[in-house]
C-alpha cells in the first residue's frame, strides 16, 4: 500500500469518526495510535508517548492557561457589565447606537479574553436582553452579537493565533500584530453596516436619549472603559519591546487582571470558583486536542503527506498556488459546519501548513487567512458552531430561524474582509514588519 493511500485512509478515517459524534481528541488520537501501531508494530506505541512528553516540555504552551485565566477573571468579575453601560451612554443617541456600542464592547472583550465563546456568553447574557428591551429588532441584534463575538479569535491576544503559532512554529508577536489591522477593519465594517441599516430602517435599532450620569457614576464607568486597555498595554508592550517572553507577558496579564479584580472588591469565593473551573475546563480541552494532534502529525509527517499532496496539485493537476489556496480555504468553510476552530487547526495543520510553505506563501499571512475563514465557518448555516451556541444562550423568543437569518449580512462583511486580506497581504503584514523591522 502506498504512503499516499495510507495518508488518505488516516484522514478519511478521522473525519468519519468525527461525524459519528466522537470527541475531537479521541478521534484524532485513536487514528494516530492505530496508524502508528499498524505501520510500525509495537514500537509505534512510542509515538503517542513521545507526543505526551513533548507536550509537557513545551514551555510556550503555558501561555494558554494564563490568557484564559486573564479573560475569565475580567468577565466573571462583572467588568463587562460596566463596559456595556459605558457604551450605552456613549453611543445610545446614534441610529443603532446600542448595537454599535455592543460591537465596540465585543472588541474590548476580545482584547481581554481572546476566545469567541466568552464574547458570545457575555453578549448573549448582557447586551442581548438590553437591546431587546430597548425595542431593537431581535433578528438584527442576534446577528450583531454573533458577529461581534467572532472577533475574539482574530484580535490579540487571540488564543487561536497562539495555537497556530505553536503548531506552525511562527512567532506569536508577529501573528498578533498581523491580526490587528484585519480585526479592526472587520469591526469597522461591522459598525458601518449597523449604522447604514439603522439609518435607512430605524425600526431595526431606534436611537434613545441617555440620562445624565452623576459624578459618582462617572468614575466606575470611565475606569471600566480604560481598565481593559491598561491591562492589554501592561501585557503587550513589554513583550513587543523584548523585555519579557510570551509566557512572562501572559502571566503578567493574568496577574494584573486578578489584582484589578481585588482592587475593585469583586473577587469573592464564588467568583474565584467560577474563574478556576472555567479556566481548567478550557485549558484541559486545548491540551487534550493538542496532545492528539502532535501524535497524529508525527505519523502524518512521516508518510510525506504534504509533499505528496503538493505534487498532486502542482505537478499532476497543474493547479496554480492561488487555486490551491482557495480550495484549502473552502475546506475550512466545510469543516466549520461541524468542528470548532481549534479542531480544524490541529486536524489540517500537519497537511496544510507545510504545503503553504512549499507553495511559497507567508505563514504569518496564512495564519490570518485561516482565522478569518474559521470566523466565517463559525457563523454560517446550517451547522455553524456559533449558531447553536447562540441558540443555547439566547432568550426563548429568538428562534433558530431568526439566528440563521440574522447572520448573512455580517457573513458577507467577513467574506469581504477575507478577500481584501487575500488580495492585499500587506493589510496583515505591515504592522509586524513595521514593529519588528522584518
Amino acid at each position: 500500500m502506498s504512503y499516499e493511500l495510507i495518508a488518505l485512509l488516516m484522514f478519511s478515517g478521522m473525519m468519519l469518526m468525527l461525524l459519528t459524534g466522537q470527541r475531537v481528541f479521541g478521534a484524532i488520537g485513536f487514528i494516530a495510535a492505530l496508524a502508528a501501531v499498524t505501520l510500525y508494530g509495537t514500537g509505534g506505541a512510542d509515538i503517542p508517548y513521545a507526543a505526551a512528553i513533548k507536550l509537557m516540555k513545551w514551555y510556550p504552551l503555558l501561555t494558554l492557561p494564563m490568557f484564559i485565566l486573564m479573560g475569565y477573571t475580567l468577565s466573571e468579575s462583572g467588568l463587562a457589565e460596566d463596559l456595556y453601560r459605558l457604551c450605552q451612554f456613549a453611543f445610545g443617541g446614534l441610529p443603532g447606537g446600542l448595537a454599535i456600542g455592543t460591537m465596540l464592547l465585543m472588541v474590548l472583550i476580545s482584547v481581554m479574553n481572546g476566545l469567541s465563546v466568552a464574547g458570545m456568553a457575555i453578549g448573549a447574557a448582557i447586551a442581548l436582553p438590553e437591546l431587546l428591551r430597548r425595542g431593537y429588532d431581535k433578528t438584527f441584534v442576534t446577528g450583531v452579537v454573533q458577529a461581534g463575538s467572532s472577533l475574539g479569535i482574530l484580535v490579540p491576544p487571540s488564543v487561536v493565533l497562539v495555537l497556530y503559532a505553536l503548531i506552525a512554529r511562527q512567532p506569536v508577536g508577529h501573528l498578533w500584530l498581523a491580526g490587528v489591522t484585519p480585526g479592526l477593519l472587520m469591526a469597522g465594517l461591522f459598525v458601518g453596516l449597523i449604522w447604514l441599516r439603522c439609518k435607512f430602517n430605524p425600526t431595526l435599532g431606534p436611537a434613545f436619549t441617555a440620562t445624565a450620569l452623576t459624578r459618582a457614576e462617572r468614575g466606575p464607568l470611565i475606569r471600566a472603559g480604560l481598565l481593559p486597555l491598561v491591562i492589554f498595554a501592561v501585557m503587550i508592550v513589554p513583550f513587543l519591546n523584548g523585555w519579557t517572553s510570551l509566557v512572562e507577558s501572559s502571566a503578567l496579564g493574568a496577574g494584573i487582571a486578578l489584582l484589578a479584580t481585588v482592587m475593585l472588591g469583586r473577587l469573592n469565593r464564588a467568583v474565584m470558583d467560577a474563574i478556576l473551573r472555567k479556566t481548567l475546563l478550557i485549558t484541559c480541552m486545548f491540551m487534550w486536542i493538542i496532545l492528539a494532534a502532535i501524535g497524529f502529525g508525527a505519523v502524518f509527517d512521516g508518510l510525506g503527506a504534504a509533499q505528496a499532496l503538493e505534487s498532486l496539485f502542482v505537478q499532476d493537476l497543474a493547479l496554480n498556488p492561488w487555486t490551491i489556496l482557495i480550495l484549502m480555504q473552502l475546506t475550512f468553510l466545510l469543516m466549520g459546519t461541524f468542528l470548532d476552530d481549534t479542531a480544524m487547526l490541529v486536524i489540517v495543520a500537519p497537511l496544510y501548513i507545510p504545503m503553504v510553505e512549499l507553495l511559497g506563501f507567508n505563514l504569518i499571512w496564512y495564519g490570518v487567512l485561516y482565522t478569518i475563514t474559521t470566523q466565517i465557518a463559525y457563523i454560517t448555516p446550517p451547522f455553524g458552531y456559533n449558531l447553536f451556541l447562540m441558540k443555547a444562550m439566547a432568550p426563548p423568543e429568538i428562534s433558530l430561524q431568526d439566528i440563521y437569518t440574522s447572520i448573512w449580512p455580517f457573513a458577507c462583511v467577513m467574506l469581504l474582509t477575507l478577500v481584501l486580506v487575500m488580495a492585499f497581504p500587506h493589510i496583515a503584514l505591515w504592522l509586524p514588519e513595521f514593529v519588528f523591522n522584518t
